[in-house]
């Protein structure tokens, strides 16, 4: 630990968020004293003056912005408009204020439907801008993609000290089981899980399986993110992830047999799959600041898996 973040004082919006917590547990590791978390209770990000209310109470040294409106497929489709105009403004506005302020580093994190639709496998950070993004959830991916032309305009233009990440699909202990938005990993565990306890011989999953998707465990994410934030500072992006992919289908193999479910896998066509395949070059993270994901693939389902077993009651009765 090279004590760089002992005596700064650093605002994580999101940071109460799935991703979050896991960047606060990184940043109590790292020794910092003085970590903020925005709620939104107390500050809407997507209103001006809240951002305003936030930064002159909080005042930040480095913001780390991981607050998102977020979800799976359905999600997106459900709610296209809510989340590109929260997504962007939330982005913008904190961007600016930092600016205005001169804050020491703002580290935004941006997310992999960025990407077009039909990038090569790997996806190389240079690809971002050869095609629209998958449409499900094209606006969301964008909204999140015009931090990056921030983020370089202002480093452009303003010498701003900030970053831009690009995480590939999350997942871990704490991810968000709710059926209305969880993503793919969670849903399977859920859907795995409860046929199990519930003795049922079925399941049934969106789309064909036939699509890919590369997943990352949160706390090597979150180290990304760290390492990133205390090491690297030029204006291209940044992918995190490992570099590894899986069909859907083989997912849902592999989760039911770390659930012990041994019933039937129903596949359901005339449900969107989204991105035909998913997988990252990870070489820059490696190169810039030493990144390299430690947690296979094997190792975070089964860690994801006992975790919702031993908080599926309480979820329960949450709603969830």
């Amino acid at each position: 630990m090279s004590g760089f973040f002992e005596n700064k004082r650093v605002v994580v919006t999101g940071g109460a968020g799935f991703l979050g917590r896991y960047v606060v547990e990184g940043l109590r590791q790292r020794g910092c004293r003085q970590i903020l978390v925005p709620r939104s209770a107390q500050y809407n990000l997507v209103r001006m003056d809240d951002v305003i209310e936030m930064y002159e109470q909080m005042r930040p040294d480095i913001v780390i912005h991981l607050a998102a409106v977020v979800g799976g497929i359905g999600a997106n489709r459900k709610h296209p408009g809510r989340f590109f105009y929260e997504n962007l403004m939330m982005g913008v506005q904190l961007m600016e204020q930092a600016r205005l302020r001169s804050i020491e580093k703002f580290t935004a994190i941006g997310t992999i439907c960025a990407y077009p639709k039909f990038t090569p496998v790997p996806f190389r950070e240079e690809d971002l801008w050869n095609g629209y993004p998958e449409e499900t959830n094209a606006p969301y991916g964008l909204a999140k993609k015009m931090l990056l032309v921030q983020s370089q305009a202002y480093r452009q233009e303003y010498g701003f000290p900030s970053i831009y990440l690009l995480p590939v699909n999350l997942y871990g202990p704490g991810d968000n089981f709710d059926p209305q938005s969880s993503h793919v990993i969670p849903a399977l565990i859920k859907k795995c899980v409860d046929a199990v306890e519930q003795g049922r011989d079925f399941i049934e999953c969106w789309g064909t399986g036939n699509v890919s998707r590369e997943f990352l465990y949160a706390a090597d994410a979150a180290e990304g993110i760290l390492l990133a934030t205390e090491f690297y500072d030029k204006p291209e992006p940044v992918n995190l992830g490992t570099g590894k992919e899986i069909t859907i289908r083989a997912l849902a193999e592999l989760i039911a047999s770390l659930t012990g479910f041994d019933g039937q896998i129903r596949w359901n066509p005339s449900m969107p799959d989204g991105q035909p395949r998913r997988c990252l070059d990870t070489r820059r993270a490696k190169e810039e600041f030493g990144f390299e994901a430690q947690t296979d693939l094997h190792s975070g389902l089964r860690a994801a898996i006992e975790w919702y077993r031993s908080h599926r009651e309480r979820l329960m009765f949450a709603g969830e």
